[in-house]
This record gives C-alpha cells, sequence and structure tokens, in this order.
C-alpha cells in the first residue's frame, strides 16, 4: 500500500512522529517536516528531515498531516493545489489496519464536549469485559495514545476520541459504532463556518455499524438521519428502544445498567456521556454487568468537574476543561448553589444564554481574564442581584485572588467552581494550567483560614 512510496509527513510532534514510524514499516520513504527545526529531532532512524516546508518536495505521492495543522496551512493548500493526496494519523492508522489479518474494531466518539470523559468510561467498560472475555482494548487518538500506534499494537478493540481536526482528514473510517455526543459552535477558526465544523463531526457516522445520537442535541440527532442502525441516548425517560435514566437507573429496554448516582464525575452531562459510552459498549458485546463495573472503575480525569477540597460545607470545583458555553452549561446544571469563577477568551462567543439559565443558581461571580465586559453586561442583563467581583488584568496572581474572592462569597452548601466558559491563553498556557492554579490557589485559600 505504502511500499516504495514517497511520503511527506507534515508535524513532527507525537503523532508526527508515531506517523513516521508507522510509514517506514511499509517500506515507504518518509519526510517529515515542521515548522519549528527544533522538533526534528527524536525521529527514526532512516526518516529525511527538512524544517519549515511550503510545498511538498518533487516526486511526493503522499502527505499525511498532524491534526493541528489546518487546511489553509500553505503546505496542504500547495500540496492538494498538484493534485497530491493530503491525509490525516486517522485516515492512515485506518487504511493500515485494514492491511492486517484481524484488524481492530473501532468505537468512535466525537462532540464540542464531553469526549475525552466518554473515551475513558468506554475503555473502563471494555477492559472490565475483556479481562472475563479475554479480549484487549485500549483507549486512542485525540485522548492522548496515537490512533496509528493502537492500530498496530495487537488490540482488538480501540475506543477512538475524534477532534473535528482529525475527522476533518479522513474519508474511509468505518466504525463497528460510533456517536455524536453533541455541538456547539467552537473552533470556527480552523473550519471557517459552523457548517464545516458540523460537516466534519458528521463524518464519524460514515458507514458505522451502529450510529449513536444524542435525542437531547438537534444537530446530533439531524447528522444520524438516514443510517441504517441507529440508537438514541436521553438524560430523561426513554423512548422505546432509547437509553435513558428511569427511576435513578441508567437502563436500556428492560436491562439496568447502572444507578445514576454512580456516575462520575457529577452532572447531567456526565450521565449523557455514560450513557453514550454504555451504547457503544454494548454494540460490542459488552454485558451490562461490565457496563456497571466499568463505570464504578473510572477514574475521572482531571480538571473536569473534579473535588479539589472542602471545607466548612463549602465544596472547590475544578472544571478548567470548560472551556466554551456548552461545556459550562453542563458543568453549572451540575450544582444547585454556585459562586462561579469564570472567565479568559471567549473569541467572539457570547454567554447571554448561559448567564441566563445559570441566573437562578448563582450565589456570586468572580470575572478574571480578557473578556470580563461580555460576562459582566449579561450578569447584569440576566442576573442583576448577583453579586459580581472583576479581578484586574493587572492583579499579580489572578487566580488566588479570584479564589479569595469567591471563598468570601461562599457559605455552606455552596460550590466554588472554576466553570471558565473561555479559553485560557490569555493568562494560561493551557487548560491544565488555569486548573492547576486554581486547585493551588484553593488549597493556599484554606491554609491561610487554618
Amino acid at each position: 500500500m505504502f511500499a516504495g512510496r514517497n511520503v511527506l509527513v507534515a508535524g513532527a510532534g507525537v503523532t508526527g512522529k508515531s506517523v513516521a514510524a508507522a510509514l517506514l514499516g511499509t517500506g515507504a520513504h518518509v519526510t517529515v517536516t515542521d515548522a519549528a527545526a527544533d522538533r526534528l529531532t527524536g525521529l527514526p532512524g532512516g526518516v529525511t528531515t527538512s524544517a519549515g516546508l511550503t510545498t511538498p518536495p518533487d516526486g511526493t505521492d503522499l502527505v499525511v498531516t498532524s491534526p493541528g495543522w489546518p487546511p489553509t496551512a500553505p503546505l496542504l493548500v500547495a500540496a492538494a493545489e498538484a493534485g497530491i493526496e493530503v491525509i490525516g494519523e486517522v485516515e492512515l492508522a485506518w487504511r493500515l489496519g485494514q492491511t492486517l489479518p484481524d484488524p481492530p474494531a473501532w468505537l468512535a466518539v466525537t462532540g464540542t464536549d464531553g469526549k475525552t470523559t466518554t473515551v475513558g468510561m468506554l475503555e473502563s467498560m471494555l477492559l472490565a469485559a475483556g479481562a472475563e472475555a479475554g479480549f484487549r482494548a485500549i483507549a486512542c487518538g485525540n485522548i492522548g495514545l496515537p490512533v496509528v500506534d493502537a492500530v498496530l499494537g495487537g488490540y482488538d478493540v480501540l475506543a477512538v476520541e475524534l477532534s473535528s481536526y482529525q475527522l476533518h482528514w479522513q474519508s474511509s473510517m468505518r466504525a463497528h459504532a460510533a456517536v455524536v455526543l453533541n455541538i456547539a459552535e467552537d473552533h470556527l477558526e480552523w473550519h471557517g463556518t459552523m457548517a464545516g465544523y458540523v460537516a466534519d463531526k458528521g463524518k464519524v457516522y460514515d458507514g458505522a455499524g451502529l450510529v449513536v445520537y444524542n435525542a437531547d442535541d438537534v444537530e446530533s440527532e439531524r447528522l444520524a438521519e438516514g443510517a441504517r442502525a441507529r440508537v438514541g441516548f436521553t438524560t430523561g425517560t426513554p423512548a422505546a428502544g432509547q437509553y435513558g435514566v428511569t427511576d435513578g437507573w441508567l437502563v436500556h429496554g428492560d436491562l439496568l445498567l447502572a444507578p445514576a448516582a454512580e456516575v462520575r464525575p457529577a452532572g447531567r452531562h456526565n450521565v449523557a456521556n455514560a450513557l453514550a459510552a454504555a451504547a457503544l459498549a454494548r454494540a460490542y458485546g459488552v454485558s451490562p454487568e461490565a457496563v456497571r463495573a466499568g463505570l464504578g472503575a473510572f477514574q475521572p480525569p482531571a480538571h473536569r468537574v473534579e473535588l479539589i477540597a472542602e471545607r466548612d460545607g463549602v465544596r472547590y470545583v475544578n472544571d478548567s476543561k470548560a472551556t466554551n458555553t456548552h461545556a459550562a452549561q453542563g458543568s453549572l446544571g451540575a450544582f444547585d448553589s454556585v459562586v462561579w469563577v469564570a472567565g479568559g477568551l471567549l473569541h467572539g462567543a457570547q454567554v447571554g444564554d448561559l448567564v441566563a439559565e445559570a441566573a437562578s443558581r448563582l450565589r456570586g461571580v468572580v470575572l478574571i481574564g480578557a473578556d470580563q465586559d461580555v460576562f459582566a453586561a449579561a450578569l447584569a442583563r440576566h442576573a442583576p442581584d448577583v453579586p459580581v467581583h472583576r479581578v484586574p488584568s493587572r492583579d499579580d496572581d489572578p487566580m488566588l485572588t479570584a479564589v479569595r474572592v469567591a471563598n468570601a462569597m461562599a457559605s455552606a452548601g455552596d460550590v466554588v467552581l472554576l466553570a471558565p466558559a473561555a479559553k485560557s491563553h490569555d493568562l494560561f498556557a493551557s487548560y491544565v494550567h488555569r486548573g492547576s492554579a486554581f486547585a493551588d490557589a484553593v488549597r493556599d485559600v484554606l491554609a491561610e483560614r487554618g
């Protein structure tokens, strides 16, 4: 398939290195390029490197791009204009998998929010079942492990997290089962339009053996229309054939899967994630008992509705991963009485609907970051009686100040919740950095109180 072909790999990060190694294993001639010359290290022997290419070398037969490179990147535009096929690592992984005697089954997860949590739950369910049935399973993709490494690793089934970037560059994948968890405005600077973003998300359903959709999300359900085999899930009472919640249990028909109270992290949106994971696992034949065992064994990832501390009846919860309004809506909806730490870079997103829905739950708001004016205007309009404190941009330690103010606002029964509804890069290196700063600040403030 690739032997003897000249393949250019765009991007020398973790994914690019795995792609280069996999291609070398097929007998391809591999060149790797990256804008940063210092990243072109640690590559397998036999790879040619060339920093900063904006056009493919003469004789290039194929370009494999890392997911962060947008379609507008000059190198990718030049390749397309020259008639050279451009694919992503996911497409490469699928093609390589089809050459194996027993290709692994793919259970594919995408959506604006909840992907990593859902894939983690799904992997845990598969591992619980595999321990008895003797099959091997692993989570891969946008969750960390490149898909190409998982495909070539001898696994029987993959829980695959797929971003819209990854899906844009794939065309052949035919998942055993797939889900679009939800759709909300995000990454428009990469996709150009909302329609382009939605279309790329919907590619996860192409040829899937079973299409799993969110019956509470209009776009997810619309994308599933016409599928030859599909099943919905809802956090309400399910219609016939759907997954849902009845009498406090996650159910599918007459099957009791797990008590909703056992789902972690807390929140209705994570119940939805658990239902989606259960539907995918059941599509692979996982028993209801293994579904419950997997949910019980699942360790939620950091910075996602993560309880940091509890003192005097006040809980301090880190949901720094709530980087857009849709994610923050789920987080705010998980608690009845909230002192909300919010703010950052909105990239043009509006927060009026989010504030209006959350207003009755808010006991106070502390704003940080660049786009405080947008939050403040929405709060003045929809929650005028809620106290709002704005942390000045000149503050030497804005998160510590924010937690001190939030702590002063909170009373027993409240949750001090970091759910920024915005990107982090105005003040922090990443959402992880922001969440860690919140956790450190909580510990410092509680230590100050003694």
